[in-house]
Protein backbone atom coordinates (compact mmCIF):
# COMPACT_ATOMS: atom_id res chain seq x y z
CA UNK A 1 0.00 0.00 0.00
CA UNK A 2 3.06 2.60 0.63
CA UNK A 3 4.42 1.75 -2.49
CA UNK A 4 1.19 2.42 -4.35
CA UNK A 5 1.48 6.17 -2.43
CA UNK A 6 4.90 6.70 -3.26
CA UNK A 7 3.95 5.73 -6.93
CA UNK A 8 1.22 7.99 -6.75
CA UNK A 9 2.34 11.39 -6.05
CA UNK A 10 6.24 10.58 -7.48
CA UNK A 11 4.39 11.59 -11.47
CA UNK A 12 2.97 14.59 -10.68
CA UNK A 13 5.07 17.27 -11.80
CA UNK A 14 5.47 20.89 -10.12
CA UNK A 15 2.51 21.98 -7.93
CA UNK A 16 3.34 25.84 -9.48
CA UNK A 17 1.90 24.32 -13.01
CA UNK A 18 -1.29 23.56 -11.50
CA UNK A 19 -1.53 26.85 -10.40
CA UNK A 20 -1.07 28.68 -13.09
CA UNK A 21 -3.41 26.64 -14.73
CA UNK A 22 -6.09 27.17 -12.45
CA UNK A 23 -5.61 30.63 -12.59
CA UNK A 24 -5.30 29.96 -16.66
CA UNK A 25 -8.87 28.70 -16.04
CA UNK A 26 -10.08 31.83 -14.21
CA UNK A 27 -8.81 34.34 -16.19
CA UNK A 28 -11.03 32.68 -19.33
CA UNK A 29 -14.10 32.23 -16.83
CA UNK A 30 -13.98 36.07 -16.22
CA UNK A 31 -12.91 37.18 -20.05
CA UNK A 32 -15.76 34.83 -21.64
CA UNK A 33 -18.33 35.18 -19.19
CA UNK A 34 -18.26 37.64 -16.50
CA UNK A 35 -16.67 40.43 -18.14
CA UNK A 36 -19.26 40.75 -21.34
CA UNK A 37 -22.40 40.27 -18.96
CA UNK A 38 -21.53 43.53 -16.73
CA UNK A 39 -20.69 44.87 -19.99
CA UNK A 40 -24.27 44.21 -21.29
CA UNK A 41 -26.17 45.31 -17.70
CA UNK A 42 -23.90 48.39 -17.68
CA UNK A 43 -25.55 49.24 -20.91
CA UNK A 44 -29.13 48.10 -20.39
CA UNK A 45 -29.27 50.26 -16.99
CA UNK A 46 -27.60 53.19 -19.22
CA UNK A 47 -30.66 53.05 -21.60
CA UNK A 48 -33.07 51.95 -19.39
CA UNK A 49 -32.12 55.59 -17.70
CA UNK A 50 -32.45 57.38 -20.39
CA UNK A 51 -36.53 56.52 -20.98
CA UNK A 52 -38.69 59.56 -21.67
CA UNK A 53 -42.04 59.81 -22.39
CA UNK A 54 -43.20 59.32 -26.00
CA UNK A 55 -40.44 56.70 -26.32
CA UNK A 56 -41.42 53.83 -28.31
CA UNK A 57 -40.19 50.42 -26.64
CA UNK A 58 -40.14 46.30 -27.14
CA UNK A 59 -41.17 44.79 -23.42
CA UNK A 60 -39.55 41.81 -22.62
CA UNK A 61 -42.99 39.99 -23.63
CA UNK A 62 -42.07 41.28 -26.93
CA UNK A 63 -45.27 44.12 -27.14
CA UNK A 64 -44.64 46.96 -28.80
CA UNK A 65 -45.47 50.18 -26.44
CA UNK A 66 -45.44 54.08 -26.12
CA UNK A 67 -44.34 55.26 -22.89
CA UNK A 68 -46.65 57.49 -21.42
CA UNK A 69 -44.92 59.04 -18.08
CA UNK A 70 -41.70 57.82 -16.07
CA UNK A 71 -41.57 57.38 -12.39
CA UNK A 72 -38.35 56.29 -10.33
CA UNK A 73 -38.80 52.25 -10.55
CA UNK A 74 -41.91 52.13 -13.12
CA UNK A 75 -43.29 53.42 -16.89
CA UNK A 76 -46.35 54.39 -17.42
CA UNK A 77 -46.82 52.88 -20.90
CA UNK A 78 -49.75 52.97 -23.28
CA UNK A 79 -51.17 49.52 -25.31
CA UNK A 80 -53.54 50.25 -27.31
CA UNK A 81 -56.28 52.27 -25.95
CA UNK A 82 -55.29 51.62 -22.42
CA UNK A 83 -52.44 53.50 -20.02
CA UNK A 84 -50.69 50.55 -17.68
CA UNK A 85 -48.03 50.66 -15.26
CA UNK A 86 -44.92 48.34 -15.87
CA UNK A 87 -41.21 47.97 -14.52
CA UNK A 88 -39.03 49.59 -16.07
CA UNK A 89 -36.74 46.34 -16.03
CA UNK A 90 -39.76 44.91 -18.32
CA UNK A 91 -38.22 47.45 -21.28
CA UNK A 92 -36.37 45.03 -23.04
CA UNK A 93 -35.47 47.77 -26.27
CA UNK A 94 -35.89 50.68 -27.85
CA UNK A 95 -38.43 50.17 -30.71
CA UNK A 96 -35.90 52.22 -33.17
CA UNK A 97 -32.83 50.49 -31.84
CA UNK A 98 -31.89 47.81 -34.34
CA UNK A 99 -32.02 44.18 -33.31
CA UNK A 100 -28.71 42.83 -32.26
CA UNK A 101 -27.39 39.19 -33.54
CA UNK A 102 -26.74 36.43 -31.65
CA UNK A 103 -24.21 34.20 -32.08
Amino acid sequence: MYALLQQTQAGGGPAWIQFVFIGGMALMFYFLLIRPQSKARKEMEARLSKLKAGDEVVLTSGLYATIDRVEDKHIWIKLGGSVVKARRAAVAALASEPEQQQN
